[in-house]
């Protein structure tokens, strides 16, 4: 999904980013969470007993263009948690660097109604 905002991602970014993955010991971290990720699947039921149970509130502000974790990934928050509040954007993998100003005021305005 193209996205005319784009432009708000700094060029340096990925500098940044590389330097991160560079640091000492991170590729075996990174290497480690690859492995562990074959074991989500088998963890779900119990989130989702924990949600449905418990009904925390929820809030996903997730692009609609994600080709990593697209839509049905959040979509998927409101069979367990029917009041959570689910926010496609028009924005891709990158949402926070393109949609930061609206998402923030989506953690806003929720944390204003939620938090104690």
């Amino acid at each position: 999904m193209p996205d005319d905002r784009l432009d708000r991602i700094a060029p340096e970014t990925w500098t940044l980013d590389q330097a991160g993955l560079d640091r000492p010991g991170n590729k075996e971290i990174q290497l480690q969470l690859f492995w562990d990720y074959q074991f989500n699947l088998e963890d779900y039921p119990a989130f989702q007993e924990y949600f449905r149970t418990h009904r925390p509130p929820l809030l996903a502000a997730w692009g609609r263009g994600d080709e990593i974790f697209g839509p049905v990934g959040a979509e998927a928050f409101a069979r367990d948690l029917p009041d959570a509040e689910i926010h496609l954007l028009d924005a891709g993998h990158f949402a926070l660097e393109t949609h930061g100003e609206e998402i923030a005021g989506l953690v806003r305005d929720f944390l204003g109604r939620h938090a104690k």
